[in-house]
C-alpha cells in the first residue's frame, strides 16, 4: 500500500484539505467571533442612543434603569452623575459600582471578579449613561455565532475527502483497465497497447512498454521462423533417410542387423513426428485472427477419426461420439483440426489396450464444450498446468512422444478464445483423463436450427 500512487495521492490531498480547512475554520471562527463582538458593541450603542432619544436621562439624580431578560439579552442601564471622588450614590442592588472617571466609549472593566463590557455616552444635560453587559454572555453569543459558521465546513470536510478519493479512483480507471487487458491477454498476443484513453502523464510509460513489446515480438518471430525453417530443412533429408531405411529393410541381412534397422526406422519416425509437431506449433503460434471462419465441429471430429481409427484399432480401443450435437466454431479450420487431433491422439496413446474413449459436445450457459474422456492413467493435479509447457513429459511415462501435443492444443485454444480444463474421469484408479475444451465463440449450424 505504501507504494500505491493512488493511495499516497489520496493521503496527501486529504492531508492538504484537512490543513487548509482547519486554517479556514480558525480564520472563520476568529472573524465570526470578532463580528459577533462588534455586533454586541453596536447593540450597546443602540441602547444608549435609545435612552438619549427617549429622554430617560431626565430622571432624578440618583435614579437607575435596569433592563433584564434572558442571559443572551441582559443589559444594565444606569446614569453616571458628575460628583466628587468621595460622593457615593445609592443606585440599588442591581446597579454596578462603576467608577465615575471612566472615559466615554466602549471599554471592558472588571467588577467583583466579573468582566463587563461597558459603553458610556454623555447626554445633553451633562449626565452620562452607562450601558453594561457581562462579557461571558456576549462571548457565549459570539462563540455560538462562530460555531454556526464552522459546523457546515466541518461537516463538508469528510464529504470533500471522500469525493477527492472517488475522483482519484476514477482518474486511475484507464490505468486499471489497461492492466486488466494485459492480464487477460493470451500469452502469444504481443500487440501494442491502446494509448488513446490514457492520461497524458502515463502515455510515455505505455509508449515505452509498446516499444518493448515490439522488440519482444520481433525476437519471438525470429525464433519461430528459425524453428519453422529448421524443421522444413530437416524434413527432406529425414524423408530420404526413411526411404533408404525402408529399402535397406527389404535386403537380405542377419536377424541382429534387421532388428537394428527396425530400431532405426522407429527413431526416424519419432523424429519426423517431432518435426511435424514443431511445424504445427510454429504455424499455430502465428495466431492470425482474420483467418477465423465458421467450422463444423462434428465434421472436424469425423476427419480426425478417419486419420486415427487405424491407430486405435491396433490397440482395440473403442472410440466414438456419445451424442450427435453439432456446433459451428469461429476458428481457423486447420487449427481446430490440429487441436482435436492432438487430443484424440494423446487419448489413444495413453489408453491401454481394449480401452474406451468417449467424445461428446454439450452447450450450456453460453459455452460449447467438447469433452474427451478416456480410461488411461490420467494426469495428477500437480502436473495439470505444466503439461501445457513445450517438451514437458510426466515422469514415469513410457509412451513415445514429443511433449508438444498439449502445448499445441493450448496455443490453438488461446487463438480461438477457448479454455481447457483437465480432470479425472473416475474417482478411483485407473483415474482416466477428462479433457474439456470450452468455446465461447460458436453458433448452431443451419441444419441444427431447422
Amino acid at each position: 500500500m505504501n507504494h500505491s500512487l493512488q493511495f499516497r495521492l489520496s493521503i496527501w490531498l486529504a492531508g492538504c484539505l484537512v490543513m487548509v480547512t482547519l486554517g479556514g475554520v480558525a480564520m472563520s471562527f476568529g472573524l465570526a467571533f470578532h463580528e459577533a463582538n462588534e455586533f454586541q458593541d453596536d447593540l450597546l450603542r443602540q441602547v444608549a442612543a435609545l435612552v438619549d432619544y427617549q429622554h430617560l436621562s431626565q430622571t432624578p439624580r440618583n435614579a437607575k434603569s435596569v433592563m433584564t431578560g434572558d442571559d443572551d439579552s441582559r443589559v444594565i442601564i444606569q446614569m453616571l452623575m458628575q460628583r466628587s471622588a468621595d460622593e457615593v450614590s445609592d443606585q440599588g442592588d442591581s446597579a454596578l459600582a462603576l467608577p465615575h472617571d471612566l472615559p466615554d466609549g466602549v471599554q471592558t472593566i472588571t467588577i467583583g471578579a466579573v468582566d463587563w463590557r461597558v459603553f458610556i455616552k454623555p447626554l445633553d444635560n451633562g449626565v452620562r449613561v452607562a450601558v453594561s453587559q457581562p462579557t461571558s454572555v456576549r462571548n457565549e453569543i459570539a462563540k455560538d455565532s462562530a460555531l454556526r459558521t464552522l459546523i457546515p465546513l466541518l461537516i463538508l470536510l469528510p464529504l470533500l475527502i471522500i469525493l477527492v478519493g472517488i475522483l482519484i479512483k476514477q482518474m486511475f480507471r484507464p490505468v486499471r483497465s489497461l492492466a486488466l487487458s494485459l492480464d487477460t491477454r493470451p500469452e502469444q498476443e504481443l500487440g501494442l497497447l491502446d494509448e488513446s484513453e490514457l492520461p497524458q502523464e502515463i502515455k510515455p510509460f505505455v509508449a515505452a512498454i509498446n516499444r518493448l513489446l515490439s522488440r519482444v515480438e520481433r525476437s519471438v518471430n525470429t525464433q519461430r521462423r528459425f524453428v519453422a525453417d529448421a524443421a522444413h530443412e530437416l524434413r527432406s533429408p529425414l524423408t530420404a533417410l526413411s526411404l533408404q531405411a525402408e529399402r535397406l529393410s527389404e535386403a537380405d541381412m542377419p536377424m541382429a542387423a534387421r532388428e537394428r534397422v527396425i530400431t532405426l526406422r522407429q527413431g526416424m519416425a519419432r523424429t519426423q513426428a517431432l518435426i511435424n509437431q514443431l511445424l504445427a506449433l510454429a504455424r499455430i503460434q502465428e495466431g492470425k485472427p482474420n483467418r477465423h471462419t465458421s467450422v463444423s465441429l462434428q465434421r472436424i471430429i469425423r476427419l480426425v477419426l478417419e486419420d486415427l481409427i487405424p491407430q486405435a484399432e491396433q490397440k482395440k480401443i473403442d472410440v466414438g461420439m456419445a451424442n450427435d450435437v453439432d456446433i459451428s466454431i469461429a476458428a481457423d479450420e486447420m487449427e481446430l483440426k490440429i487441436l482435436v487431433k492432438n487430443l484424440v491422439d494423446n487419448a489413444i496413446r495413453y489408453t491401454p489396450k481394449n480401452g474406451r474413449i468417449d467424445m461428446s459436445i454439450d452447450v450450456t450457459e453460453g459455452l460449447a464444450t467438447l469433452l474427451i474422456v478416456d480410461n488411461g492413467p490420467g494426469i495428477q493435479e500437480d502436473d495439470r498446468q505444466r503439461v501445457f509447457d513445450a517438451f514437458f513429459r510426466v515422469l514415469g511415462n513410457e509412451q513415445a512422444g514429443s511433449g508438444l501435443g498439449l502445448s499445441i492444443v493450448k496455443t490453438a485454444a488461446d487463438n480461438m478464445g477457448a479454455a481447457i480444463e483437465l480432470g479425472h474421469a473416475n474417482p478411483y484408479p485407473p483415474y482416466g483423463l477428462s479433457v474439456a475444451v470450452k468455446f465461447k465463440q460458436f453458433s448452431a449450424p443451419p441444419s441444427a436450427k431447422s
